[in-house]
């Protein structure tokens, strides 16, 4: 049994590694703690001024600090959160995500998808905001918990004309109730910790505690020690790695696509309508 009153305050005295994440950009850096309250519980806390973007560096550090719990480490639960208080994720910075080849495709979908087909329970402690791919970031994830002081979580791409692309938008559709998914998309709704939890996107509210009593009480850090779990996340979720798997066309050469098919549906429009509004001005006249 998990005992909880002295976990936090022993968590930095158990540090078990250190992923650095590099320099990029404007983005100075930081890195991916690894920490252990207790035997088979893994915290990792990242630290990425100033709003943990999921930039190339943070995913790699990621998936590198997911590779060392998994090869390195007995099975047992992963719980990720913030050094950063106001932020869990605040996304993709999209211009610099537009501005790498194959960003999506070798970066960005390869960590959804192995948090996703992780072989052990994975724990997001959303403890600031989680916008847009940082809550995508958190939906990979088997279990929420969302601290109830500070934050929201939302999709708020329709607030910047960014188009959800298939890989990124699956997890919503098979995780979340369809009222739920179109106000998280269609109003871009902000969701605070209540709201959350009662829409089904979070599990429970809380801080560290609260993550910690999930475990015990779902009895989480022994699931993954027959060697399936991950396997029966790859069934369950099957439709979203096919999505995050495809190579068929790159999501920017897409998006591109769809931008042209856009433009072109509304010229059309725009010409349809100038002709019809004649025919009826005509009409009129008779």
């Amino acid at each position: 049994m998990i005992r909880l009153s002295s976990l936090a305050l022993s968590m930095a005295s158990n540090e078990l590694f250190s992923i650095p994440i590099a320099p990029l950009k404007t983005y100075p850096g930081g890195s991916i703690v690894c920490t252990s309250p207790a035997p088979q519980i893994y915290v990792l806390t990242w630290s990425s001024p100033p709003d943990n973007r999921l930039t190339a560096a943070f995913n790699t550090a990621l998936i590198t600090a997911l590779d060392a719990i998994e090869y390195g480490h007995p099975p047992g639960v992963v719980i990720t959160t913030s050094a950063i208080g106001k932020f869990y994720s605040n996304g993709l910075d999209l211009k610099l995500a537009l501005s790498v080849p194959d960003f999506m495709e070798t970066s960005l979908y390869p960590l959804f998808r192995r948090l996703l087909t992780y072989p052990m329970p994975t724990v997001a402690l959303v403890n600031g905001h989680g916008f847009a791919g940082g809550l995508m970031l958190a939906m990979h994830h088997d279990y929420r918990v969302f601290t109830g002081a500070r934050g929201y979580v939302c999709v708020n791409e329709l607030e910047f004309g960014a188009p959800l692309m298939p890989p990124m938008s699956a997890i919503f559709r098979l995780k979340l109730a369809p009222p739920v998914y179109r106000d998280l998309v269609l109003e871009a709704r902000r969701f605070d910790a209540k709201a959350a939890r009662d829409a089904g996107i979070v599990d429970k509210i809380g801080e560290m505690d609260a993550a910690l009593q999930l475990i015990q009480d779902r009895g989480l850090a022994k699931k993954g020690t027959t060697g399936v779990y991950g396997m029966l996340k790859a069934e369950m979720y099957r439709e979203s790695i096919e999505l995050l798997d495809a190579k068929d066309k790159n999501d920017v050469a897409r998006l591109e696509d769809w931008k042209a098919a856009e433009r072109k549906r509304k010229s059309e429009g725009y010409r349809w309508v100038k002709g019809w509004e004649a025919e009826q001005s005509l009409k009129a006249k008779l």
